[in-house]
């Protein structure tokens, strides 16, 4: 009895607990439940998802961040420059008579390895005509300025290919971007070469020359040439991604200004390289007086040689004449680009790029007279090479902050 009667609670206290599951409105049905939290389960995953693709998206940050490397590189450039200038102007060049990526990074250690490295300098033209008394303290000095230009190309080198690889994986730059950063990079690699290139030449014997042994002044301006336009467009990348746009009124009279502003530039550039066909031709020494040359605005041999074209790049003379031509025009220039800003409403960073600018045109103006009247000393010639770079990064400073706003 007392059996039969707690069989029948249980069954009846079971039925109601299921009813109870089956009619609460609050409790979710099993499978309801499952598909809830799958969904909820995609929804973070995706959203994590989104998260880290949105971290290697370019942004503000990370263009600050490769426009100061790039600035940093613009300044290893403008380093390798000056350095290159002052190995010409000490006549170190042609001190290394080979060429390694790797083994001549260590310079000679020891005396025997030293004498080797002189004695087979002592083979090439230039000791045997300019240097056949030289002693190995001399040769020392000459052979440390090449290697440290040498060292400085590589170190370059590196901080262009480096950090590339690392911003790459990163997700740092744009389709554009990438494009632009290898081909600052592959600009590198071909100026390594065309150094040692240019280096070449002044190792051959010319039998038929009676002049002292020099590199080509063609291969010398290449070689500045390119070193120049990729400090430009490194400085250039650098400072656009860097210097927000300013948003000022398209006018008639800014858009003549940022014209007038390009051509400017342009002088600026084909000024400084003048400068090489004159280092390269050593013709800062023929004529030391200004303003005339000689006794006479325009010399008699301003075009001894035949072919006409034949004197712009081999007469020294013509080479002299046309650098002062050039540096005249480009202070014009610049005079006239200060004189146009003056009547225009312009954003501050702008009238300060334009002022400076127009210091240091009058000041490298004043560096090349001195340079010409005193011989070409050597300290004050790398001076104003470094001026002329100086001048030309004022320039592109100019043209990054007058320039247009995207549509």
């Amino acid at each position: 009895m007392l059996l039969s009667s707690l069989r029948t609670t249980l069954f009846y206290g079971c039925r109601n607990v299921t009813k109870g599951f089956q009619h609460s409105p609050r409790s979710p049905q099993p499978r309801q439940w499952l598909v809830k939290r799958g969904q909820s389960t995609i929804t973070v995953e995706a959203g994590a998802s989104s998260a880290r693709v949105a971290a290697t998206v370019p942004s503000v940050a990370t263009n600050r961040i490769v426009g100061r490397w790039l600035i940093g590189c613009s300044g290893l450039v403008v380093g390798a420059i000056v350095l290159g200038g002052v190995t010409r102007l000490t006549e170190s060049g042609l001190s290394m008579v080979d060429w390694h990526l790797v083994r001549e990074m260590k310079p000679p250690q020891g005396q025997l390895e030293w004498e080797a490295e002189f004695s087979k300098y002592q083979q090439f033209p230039e000791f045997k005509i300019m240097n056949h008394d030289m002693t190995l303290p001399e040769f020392k000095f000459i052979f440390y300025m090449e290697w440290g230009h040498r060292m400085w190309g590589r170190l370059v080198g590196l901080a262009y290919i480096l950090p590339t690889v690392y911003f790459w994986k990163k997700g740092y730059f744009t389709r554009s971007m990438k494009g632009r950063v290898l081909g600052l990079c592959g600009f590198v690699f071909f100026q390594g070469l065309l150094g040692w290139y240019m280096v070449k030449s002044g190792l051959e014997e010319k039998p038929e020359s009676h002049d002292i042994p020099r590199v080509s002044q063609y291969r010398l301006s290449a070689h500045l040439g390119s070193a120049l336009l990729l400090y430009s467009a490194s400085l250039w990348t650098g400072l656009t991604l860097l210097l927000p746009i300013h948003k000022v009124a398209e006018t008639k009279n800014l858009t003549q200004l940022r014209r007038f502003a390009k051509g400017t530039g342009g002088i600026v550039f084909l000024t400084a390289l003048s400068g090489a066909f004159v280092a390269g031709l050593d013709a800062g020494l023929v004529y030391n007086s200004f303003p005339k040359m000689g006794e006479r605005w325009i010399p008699d041999d301003v075009l001894a040689f035949s072919p006409t074209l034949k004197n712009f790049f081999e007469n020294p003379t013509t080479v002299q004449f046309d650098h002062r031509i050039l540096a005249i025009s480009s202070l014009t220039a610049i005079t006239g680009l200060f004189l146009l800003s003056k009547r225009m409403l312009l954003p501050r960073r702008a009238k300060i790029a334009i002022n400076l600018l127009t210091a240091m045109a009058y000041g490298q103006v004043a560096l090349g007279i001195s340079t010409l009247l005193l011989y070409v000393p050597t300290p004050l010639a790398a001076i104003h090479q470094s001026g002329s770079v100086a001048l030309l990064s004022l320039a592109i400073w100019v043209l990054a902050e007058l320039r247009k706003m995207p549509k």
